[in-house]
């Protein structure tokens, strides 16, 4: 009979061990801390969610990634999360409804039902913090502001930004007259930068000459000069994208100024989440790592079906990847071995150091194991009437 592996975890889900579960923690306190000297106020959504309500506003986009189930006392079908972000903003529209502007942040883990490119894991510690009620590139440089100092906190410092922005392809799709068809083919397309098959698509479609002359330039807009390139290859596009290549030259402009030795590029057909998106989007890498660290962007429209259409701008992370990136761990102060004494004076002292943030073993009595295996490199030792902590004998 085969032996059953009743410790196996399904593909993409993991646990996370001591210390670094410890690790963890203090960074998810550091990184929450930075929100809350920002402004931020913290929120916790539940876990699961009537489906409708979990996936109103993101166009259909995190349809794919959700678990779903029936509720047995309702009948109706629950979804369990993928992403924070649509919860955030039902709880902004729906539960705050302020009338100016509102910041909040979240940690969480997520639940995918496939991988994503962020991260390896089908169940990420999510993080991140969403501003709502300001519709100005002021919010995209708050927010941005926040992501870099996030990534800062967690020890990552070479890191370079990608910028993009949906109005400009919505845009010329627009220009183009493309049906739902048409333009899901050519998003498609721009997707997988796959210039021969968008010369193709642009014939097919009958496009006129120079909106197909800026399709394909699009899907060759990208790197450090692509915005400066776009200027002239998009300069009969509509007022939409010269617009949107405006806001993205302004928050630019900006962010040079504030953080001069931040690499800067453009992608500029880069449309993931395109359907969710309204305006600006943006991510953050690392060198060596061909994975975001963390992404964002404007998403106006995700409160409507909430009952407020609220302009929102926010960012969000894995904890877990930010963990990864971080290196050296810092060393936590050693753990202390008190003795299996039944002493009054004693259980004092082990009160007062744990009271200062001091960790301590109580031994039991003749347990196995002892400092070294605890993990302990000091002792409470007894001294005539005192106990004192003394580092455990080496050897």
């Amino acid at each position: 009979m085969t032996e059953k592996k009743y410790w196996l975890l399904p593909e993409g889900i993991s646990e996370t061990l001591p210390p670094q579960a410890n690790e963890l923690e203090r960074l998810r306190r550091e990184l929450i801390d930075l929100y809350r000297s920002w402004g931020y106020e913290l929120v916790f959504p539940p876990f699961i969610e009537y489906l409708d309500s979990l996936l109103t506003g993101t166009g259909g986009d995190l349809n794919l990634q959700t678990f779903k189930l029936t509720d047995h006392i309702t009948g109706r079908t629950l979804g369990i999360r993928a992403d924070i972000t649509p919860q955030v903003a039902r709880i902004d529209a729906h539960q705050l409804r302020r009338d100016y502007p509102t910041r909040l942040c979240y940690q969480g883990t997520v639940l995918r039902s496939r991988y994503d490119t962020l991260t390896a894991s089908r169940s990420p510690l999510q993080i991140g913090a969403e501003l709502y009620g300001y519709s100005g590139v002021e919010a995209e440089l708050e927010i941005l502001g926040l992501m870099i100092a996030s990534l800062k906190c967690a020890g990552i410092q070479e890191i370079y930004l990608d910028l993009g922005h949906v109005g400009i392809y919505r845009g010329l799709a627009r220009q183009a007259g493309f049906d739902q068809q048409q333009e899901f083919a050519m998003f498609d397309a721009l997707q997988r930068k796959a210039i021969p098959e968008i010369e193709q698509l642009v014939l097919d479609f009958a496009i006129e000459e120079s909106i197909a002359g800026m399709l394909v330039a699009l899907a060759k807009l990208s790197g450090a000069e692509a915005l400066h390139n776009a200027t002239e290859r998009l300069a009969g596009a509509d007022l939409s994208v010269l617009q949107a290549l405006d806001e993205l030259g302004s928050v630019a402009a900006l962010l040079a100024e504030r953080y001069p030795e931040l690499p800067v590029h453009f992608d500029l057909a880069e449309l993931r989440g395109y359907h969710y998106h309204t305006g600006m989007m943006f991510a953050a890498y690392v060198p060596g790592l061909g994975q975001e660290v963390a992404r964002g962007g404007r998403y106006d429209d995700i409160g409507k079906l909430f009952g407020r259409a609220r302009p929102a701008c926010g960012f969000s992370a894995d904890l877990n990847l930010l963990l990864r990136l971080r290196g050296g761990a810092e060393q936590p102060e050693p753990t202390i071995l008190a003795p299996a004494v039944d002493d009054p004076a004693l259980r004092l002292v082990v009160q007062h150091l744990r009271q200062s943030g001091r960790s301590v073993i109580q031994a039991l009595p003749e347990q196995q194991g002892g400092a070294e295996e605890l993990g302990c490199s000091e002792l409470l030792q007894q001294q005539g009437e005192n106990w004192v902590v003394v580092a455990c004998p080496s050897g």
